[in-house]
């Protein structure tokens, strides 16, 4: 596999479904998907205009691997008048996050369930107000480490897709992931506004602690939050 086609996420597919979400897949998956963003839809790799996610030109943020959809979900219903986008290639995570979202009745949620970097592929420059990156798998092997998502193939994407000023933020359980993700996020253009290790025990003020958290600190492994600010 060439360098640039690494995977930074590992499985795509876990137990078998059950029937309430197979039904939330089929059901309402096709509402929420993203279109014109997959390469079999948009081959060409034309761009896309945000605007036509929700109808208008809102505030768009996005999550990176959402997980089971909890602070997805949490996020969309504390911030109406936003646009949350998230991608999340494990099938097992997107029928979670569908049952979630068609229980809290939120309208502000798009999902593309696959890969990211199709999302990066087709938006314009500076789109993105906020972006997350909630415990993403740590590859804890020292020869996995280049497909973490915190290098440069992924980095400098997402950078170029969000506006000046706009927050990254970071959550992981994993003290290298947190070394590399200090070293790597601020050259790819952004500014760290928790530089003290101390300030990194402590949750940003709207958080909602996911099921990955709570099974870290049920392991012992303590959570670090890390806050970006986008240069220019």
């Amino acid at each position: 596999m060439a360098e640039q086609e690494r995977n930074f996420y590992g499985r795509i597919k876990g137990k078998a479904l059950k029937p309430a979400q197979r039904r939330y897949l089929d059901e309402d998956l096709p509402a929420l998907e993203l279109r014109g963003v997959s390469r079999d839809e948009n081959p060409e790799r034309n761009p896309v205009d945000p605007a036509s996610f929700f109808g208008d030109a809102r505030p768009l943020w996005l999550e990176v691997g959402f997980g089971g959809g909890e602070h997805l979900v949490h996020q969309a219903a504390r911030n109406p008048g936003v646009g949350i986008i998230g991608c999340e290639p494990y099938i097992n995570g997107v029928a979670m996050a569908l049952g979630k979202i068609r229980a809290a009745g939120v309208a502000n949620l798009r999902l593309y369930s696959w890969d990211v970097r199709d999302l990066f592929d087709v938006l314009p420059d500076a789109c993105l107000d906020r972006a997350f990156l909630l415990y993403p798998d740590p590859w804890p092997k020292a020869r996995h480490h280049r497909r973490r998502f915190v290098t440069p193939d992924h980095l400098l994407p997402l950078a170029r897709v969000m506006t000046p000023g706009a927050i990254f933020r970071v959550a992981t359980d994993i003290p290298d992931y947190v070394r590399q993700t200090m070293e790597e996020v601020p050259q790819a253009g952004f500014t760290c506004l928790t530089p003290d290790p101390a300030d990194w025990a402590q949750p940003w003020d709207d958080w909602l602690s996911t099921r990955y958290e709570q099974k870290a600190l049920r392991e012992g492994r303590r959570p670090h939050y890390l806050t970006f600010r986008r240069d220019g």
